[in-house]
């Protein structure tokens, strides 16, 4: 069986301010979400990781006209967003990093997490770890994290199911347990898309596809 790639693209925070004919793709709920934010990095984050998402998906045919469901399990629209009819994608960012991830018409997660002083590492680290994983040092949690995260966002539940359901090993998953547990084998696969990040993407399958990192950082310009 042949796999379709999975393509990432990487690309960095934008302006509103500077960038109008961006902000002119979104739809009315991405723009409510846009300026409820009060921090510019926020903005920009956010700006350029939903942008993004909507020129990579748009497969020739206006991006602003792309109709996304959020629908949530209580019925609301603040769930995670899904192209109806299109391939699961998922969206990341921290700090100077925004990232987009398409995959096939299975679930796919994407993560990224800068590395940075944790002051309360121990207390983190029992948030994140498994009784079965060791505590992880500053550098190991980020990168534990970022694939757990990737995990969670790949079943659509993200970070309201505890990491701690999961045991990882050299090998990818060697445990997972609780109501989120995936009723088959899944993937991760670690991305370096920048000194001083960890990023993880996963999927589901037994195999796991081939990865394709991409410039995300020129389609956004190539749309300003």
């Amino acid at each position: 069986m042949t796999l379709r790639p999975v393509h990432v693209w990487w690309a960095a925070p934008v302006a509103p301010a500077a960038a109008p004919a961006l902000v002119a793709l979104l739809d009315a709920h991405e723009r409510e979400r846009l300026h409820r934010f009060r921090r510019p990095a926020d903005q920009g984050r956010y700006l350029a990781a939903h942008a993004l998402a909507r020129l990579v998906l748009a497969g020739g045919r206006d991006p602003a006209d792309l109709e996304f469901d959020r629908t949530c399990r209580c019925g609301e629209q603040h769930g995670k967003p899904a192209l109806p009819g299109g391939p699961e994608f998922s969206l990341t960012h921290a700090g100077d990093l925004v990232g987009v991830a398409v995959g096939s018409d299975l679930g796919i997660g994407l993560d990224v997490e800068q590395v940075r002083e944790l002051s309360d590492l121990a207390a983190m680290a029992a948030h994140v770890c498994s009784p079965a994983e060791t505590a992880p040092d500053a550098a190991a949690f980020f990168t534990l994290w970022a694939r757990k995260e990737a995990l969670l966002k790949a079943t659509g539940d993200g970070l309201s199911s505890p990491m701690a359901a999961i045991t990882l090993d050299d090998h990818g998953v060697r445990e997972w347990t609780g109501e989120s547990t995936p009723a088959g084998p899944v993937w991760v696969r670690d991305l370096h898309p920048a000194p001083g990040y960890r990023a993880a993407v996963a999927g589901f399958g037994a195999l796991t596809p081939e990865i394709r990192e991409a410039d995300g950082v020129a389609v956004i310009a190539a749309a300003r």
